[in-house]
């Protein structure tokens, strides 16, 4: 029986919430905890850079078609649901609320969780490794612009100071991890569990500080439990269009099977390893922690979904090479001569 649960570093994130709800930091720890973050952010996309294997992206170009319908479900096909969500009236949920769903559908998609599931399943792993790959490196340029461009009708876009923030937390370290990769790639490469240990810091560092600067500003009065439920529902709906549109797309354009299980889940995810820090530099301030929610909830709704997904498809690619062995094993056997039988 498929087991479904938080795993644990979503049990972590749910810590880092409540440690932040009972003892935000103080006002005289702000300036340390957010030097501490930039910190972390810009270690966690330097080393981001380190390992990743760009060959793969360049080996894998020449499946174009398969990526295209993947980066257009993410760039375009969840921004467009992104502008409905963030156009939600005050009355279904507050505004940073609606900005976080925004913020959301313009993230990129995850990498290591799809290619696990994709895996899992049976399907084209290194074409999913190249697609997902291809977003997160988009992901680090088109989030940003996409947020300067549909966010303003929040009066959220990023101004100056934020985009030169993303220029050097972000982009300058991940460039950086690059360019040094031929020298200490192998050196990361040999760490990972370290790294990922690091890559998780970051992200609760980031969580803590953002949700308790939220509490002091009254997170918890201004978020009606009403708007809560009806987020869960919306995330519910958005993850089944995108599950439901990039399947229906995949099997349009004549993909074969591997092919349409990479497409489906490299096409339905988004990124809380990337979206996280990112929201840290593009939206200071004390709406951080709700516009950060709706990104949380999401990437524990997507593993639970996609992990059932995965296992049904699973079971659907095993039977198929059954059936096809004993198709085989038939045919061989009727076209044997009879000194064989």
């Amino acid at each position: 029986m498929l087991r479904i649960s938080p795993d644990r570093f979503t049990l972590l994130l749910i810590g880092a919430v409540a440690l932040a709800s009972v003892a935000p930091p103080s006002e005289a720890f702000e300036t340390p905890v957010k030097i501490a973050t930039d910190v972390a952010i810009a270690l966690m996309f330097f080393l981001y850079g380190a390992r990743l294997a760009t060959a793969n992206v360049v080996a894998g170009i020449g499946h174009w078609r398969l990526h295209l319908v993947v980066l257009a479900s993410t760039f375009v096909m969840f921004p467009l649901a992104g502008i409905v969500l963030g156009r939600l009236p005050q009355q279904v949920m507050p505004a940073p609320l609606a900005l976080g769903m925004l913020y959301l559908c313009l993230l990129p998609s995850t990498i290591q969780s799809s290619l696990a599931f994709t895996s899992i399943a049976g399907g084209n792993v290194p074409a999913a490794m190249c697609s997902a790959t291809l977003s997160s490196l988009a992901g680090t340029v088109l989030t940003p612009i996409l947020v300067a461009l549909l966010a303003s009708a929040h009066g959220a876009a990023p101004a100056g100071a934020a985009i030169r923030e993303i220029v050097v937390l972000l982009v300058v370290p991940l460039l950086a991890g690059q360019l040094l990769r031929p020298w200490i790639g192998g050196f990361v490469a040999r760490r990972r569990a370290l790294l990922g240990a690091t890559d998780r810091g970051s992200i609760l560092l980031v969580v803590y500080s953002a949700f308790g600067h939220a509490v002091r500003a009254g997170l918890w009065r201004a978020l009606p439990p009403g708007a809560l439920v009806a987020m869960l529902a919306l995330e519910a709906l958005v993850l089944a269009a995108a599950l439901l549109g990039t399947h229906f797309a995949a099997g349009r354009l004549g993909f074969n099977r591997a092919d349409k299980i990479a497409i489906v889940f490299c096409g339905s995810k988004k990124s809380l390893a990337a979206g996280v820090p990112m929201a840290g530099v593009l939206f200071p301030g004390p709406d951080l922690g709700m516009i950060i929610l709706p990104t949380m909830l999401f990437h524990q709704m997507q593993l639970m979904v996609c992990a059932v997904l995965a296992k049904r498809w699973s079971h659907e690619t095993l039977a198929d090479a059954r059936e096809l062995d004993e198709r085989t094993a038939g045919a061989v056997a009727i076209a044997a001569p009879p000194s064989l039988k």
